[in-house]
């Protein structure tokens, strides 16, 4: 199951972690873990190109985990609303034995 965790404070992004793998399917056939992963690495990918943002990250198998230092400027937040509008239609499709989604307050 990848566990997700979207950081904010005061109601603003501040980051957010996924962990672990869907277990869906076998490694290289995993639609769910594959659908995951572009989402939330075509998100930073698109704030760097898109935005004047800055954010510090660490990526390895299984675990993605971004900072966001200062306040977000309304193109980055767009973005990154989109990534969990989709991730929480995979977990809607999916189910919570594959994602799991929690919005913590720091």
């Amino acid at each position: 199951m990848t566990a997700v965790t979207i950081y904010k404070k005061s109601g603003q992004y501040t980051g957010f972690t996924l962990e672990g793998h869907a277990g869906y399917a076998e490694e290289g056939e995993d639609i769910v873990c594959a659908a995951i992963s572009v989402l939330s690495l075509n998100t930073l990918n698109s704030i760097e190109a898109f935005t004047e943002d800055r954010f510090s990250g660490e990526e390895k198998d299984g675990f993605l985990s971004c900072r966001f230092p200062e306040p977000l400027s309304e193109k980055a937040v767009l973005l990154l609303d989109s990534m969990v509008l989709g991730l929480t239609d995979i977990q809607k499709s999916y189910g919570e034995s594959y994602i799991r989604i929690t919005f913590k307050e720091v």
